[in-house]
């Protein structure tokens, strides 16, 4: 009895062994990474301290001022990589990292929600200086947009929101579903342990689904920042709102009859993240003063069309 037990408690010490040193090898393996990404895609911008925050942001030429926001899981460079260089000429163009993306932060516990996050962008608007700056949303970014045009009118001149999240869903796109955690802690250790390998061998499938059904630019992962996102940070961040941002849509579609703010929505026809008719068309009917156009292609027109994201911008900015 005594062998077999010394047997059984030498089996569960290796079994032991053996689970942390496989944990303990990825989270090596994902702070390797995460170093590395930083080493090849360095901060770009300015760090702006504002309400809890300390956000990230490029910022080119002169002008009438544009604010790029970016969606579920980017960063600004997502805009650097082909649109701002459309539109600096002639325009102030700040492109940001929102709050736990790229090299922004965020100092409160877990991450902002969209009304927080609209009260730190209104804050940095503030901060700079910006006189009632046109605000740009790309995908989530369109949400809170339109959160900030909810919650601080009198701040901006009007909204452009690019393929935008604006209603309720029931789930969140296939592509992100894997995200979906709704444990805090687990999704701790799960970015800083299974994510980063995971998301290395389906960069390339995950990066199609995003883009479909246009084809990625060769240089997004670099360029387009998209290595950015296999860090344990951006993992977290995109997790923990793709868990909860469903939570607040509601609320936020409710007011869409109060949202005074000159609105002009830009959403490609194939997109495969986010539906037009429900996204596009549903809330351009229930603002009272919003415009939408449709063009060709899929979900990443920043990078992929930004001739024609740059021009409607052009335009909204001259209403």
């Amino acid at each position: 009895m005594a062998d077999r037990l010394l047997a059984m408690a030498s089996l569960v010490t290796a079994s032991l062994a053996t689970a942390a040193a496989v944990v303990g090898g990825l989270v090596g393996w994902t702070a390797f990474s995460s170093a590395r990404v930083s080493r090849m895609i360095p901060r770009a911008g300015k760090i702006a301290e504002v309400e809890g925050a300390r956000l990230h942001y490029v910022e080119r030429g002169t002008g009438r001022p544009i604010v790029l926001i970016h969606g579920l899981g980017g960063q600004l460079h997502n805009f650097t990589h082909s649109l701002v260089s459309r539109l600096e000429s002639d325009f102030r163009v700040i492109a940001i990292d929102r709050p736990g993306y790229g090299y922004s932060e965020y100092s409160g516990d877990g991450l902002p929600t969209l009304q927080r996050q609209a009260r730190i962008v209104a804050s940095f608007i503030r901060t700079l200086g910006l006189e009632k700056p046109l605000v740009v949303g790309h995908s989530l970014g369109g949400a809170l947009a339109l959160q900030l045009a909810q919650e601080f009118p009198d701040l901006i001149s009007g909204l452009v929101l690019i393929c935008p999240l604006t209603q309720p869903i029931s789930e969140v796109p296939d592509v992100f579903k894997g995200l979906v955690i709704p444990s805090p802690v687990a999704r701790r250790i799960v970015s800083w342990t299974l994510a980063v390998p995971i998301g290395q061998l389906r960069g390339e499938q995950t990066l199609a689904a995003v883009f479909a059904p246009e084809t990625p630019p060769a240089d997004f992962v670099t360029a387009g920042g998209g290595a950015l996102g296999l860090r344990p940070s951006a993992v977290w961040s995109t997790s923990s709102e793709a868990s909860g941002v469903g939570d607040e849509m509601a609320a936020l579609a409710a007011r869409y009859s109060e949202t005074r703010t000159p609105t002009g929505i830009l959403f490609a026809q194939q997109d495969a993240i986010l539906d037009p008719t429900l996204h596009g068309e549903r809330t351009a009917a229930a603002l009272p003063d919003a415009t939408l156009r449709l063009i060709p292609g899929g979900h990443m027109i920043p990078v992929t069309a930004p001739d024609a994201v740059a021009a409607f911008i052009r335009e909204r900015a001259a209403v």
